[in-house]
């Protein structure tokens, strides 16, 4: 007898039933293995430990190439160069540490620390999120005694290079004032909803209609940047749209630049998410997560001038902008601590072992959007492109899959 080819089957259900059988027969072998494996792995951890050494999947992350350049022009800051710089090898012990762009305020705080010990605002009722959320005008601010520092390990501002600082001294002159942001649109937009949501993710920010009427004046950029700066604001922020959605925005760090140009994809507003929470006037905390070119580094030190460096923790709201593979994904989301119950396991460290003081704890999000992703096409070093370009996006910069310029 030859060999059995169930495609040969004439009847379609008797196929289905021997296909479906093959099937079941295939996932039941597997999962023996698999509960044969766990009972070996749990008598001998060391097994476990070597197969997961073994399993590590590789990404294109992983398979990131940088640029090799010399040290005169790594030391110029150029923005087209993929070079990490914040890789703690490639820094010499006698190189000196650039200045702390946060200064420590723990000493003078201390005594502050202790009367706000009794009260955790982690857990603390929802009242006030609601009264705030219902008035229109914000209040008066009280001092937070957390700094704005991003957590993430990935992007450290610290070691920002000194040619950075003076290639773009705008960005790093006023580290610790509060922003103040105009937010508009493109003339003749219809986006004025997707805009005036920008106004609950920027804190301290107004959105202002451009006129459509056939017979005013359509202001340019650098006019509405004059009108801007003379009332005191630090950013202007212009959304523009494609078929009626957004598709770019425009940030200009006022007064006088530089001018980043952002192209937007998978806008979803925040009504929209499943679950969804709603913002709250606090000023949320930040999170800058894989900027680690010096062309990365400029790009978060827009985006942390646009936040104020002060969070207000009893709001739970933190805004993330994680960057991976040259694409910058917004987020925002509320956050809560509470007990874990029985049936749920304890947070667990990048090794696979709990966290030692956090095991009967979990914690809990709760997106409140808008989502959004961004990609950075140009940095002009003034206000427009007539002002000369510092960087701008060539699509044959990525034929090379694995290199990335942020």
């Amino acid at each position: 007898m030859g060999n059995f080819d169930p495609n040969k089957i004439g009847n379609k259900l008797k196929r289905q039933q021997h296909q479906l059988k093959v099937k079941r027969q295939f996932e039941s072998d597997k999962r023996d293995a698999r509960r044969k494996r766990r009972r070996e792995e749990d008598k001998n951890p060391r097994l476990r430990e070597e197969r997961l050494a073994r399993n590590v999947p590789t990404t294109i992350d992983k398979k990131r190439t940088w640029d090799e350049v010399d040290p005169e022009a790594e030391a110029e800051g150029r923005l087209g160069l993929s070079v990490d710089v914040l890789n703690p090898k490639r820094i010499k012990a006698g190189d000196d540490l650039p200045e702390p762009i946060f200064e420590d305020n723990e000493g003078e705080n201390g005594a502050e620390d202790d009367d706000e010990d009794e009260v955790d605002s982690m857990l603390g009722s929802d009242d006030d999120e609601e009264n705030g959320a219902k008035s229109t005008k914000r209040p008066e601010r009280a001092p937070s005694v957390a700094p704005s520092e991003a957590p993430s390990m990935a992007t450290d501002l610290n070691l920002t290079p000194e040619s950075l600082m003076q290639r773009f001294p705008s960005l790093f002159s006023d580290k610790h004032a509060d922003p103040k942001v105009l937010v508009t649109t493109s003339i003749n937009a219809t986006v004025h909803y997707e805009a005036q949501l920008l106004t609950t993710l920027f804190p301290n920010s107004t959105y202002i209609r451009r006129t459509a009427h056939a017979h005013a004046y359509k202001y340019s950029i650098r006019e509405i940047s004059r009108y801007a700066t003379a009332r005191g604001y630090t950013h202007l922020v212009i959304m523009s749209e494609e078929f009626k959605k957004p598709k770019g925005l425009d940030i200009v760090h006022l007064p006088i630049g530089p001018m980043f140009h952002f192209s937007i994809s998978n806008w979803i507003e925040g009504a929209k998410l499943p679950g969804h929470g709603n913002p709250t006037n606090h000023f949320p905390e930040l999170i800058l997560n894989g900027f680690r070119t010096s062309l990365g580094l400029v790009a978060a030190h827009l985006f942390r001038s646009l936040f104020p460096p002060r969070p207000e923790l009893q709001g739970r709201q933190v805004v993330t902008l994680h960057n991976q593979r040259d694409y910058i994904f917004v987020r925002r989301h509320r956050y809560v601590f509470r007990d874990k119950r029985a049936t749920e396991k304890s947070i667990q460290g990048a090794d696979g072992k709990p966290v030692a003081g956090v095991e009967d704890i979990r914690a809990g999000l709760q997106e409140l959007g808008p989502r959004f992703t961004l990609k950075l096409r140009r940095v002009d070093k003034g206000i427009q492109r007539m002002s000369g370009q510092e960087w701008e996006w060539k699509a044959g910069d990525e034929k090379v899959r694995t290199r990335f310029s942020l």
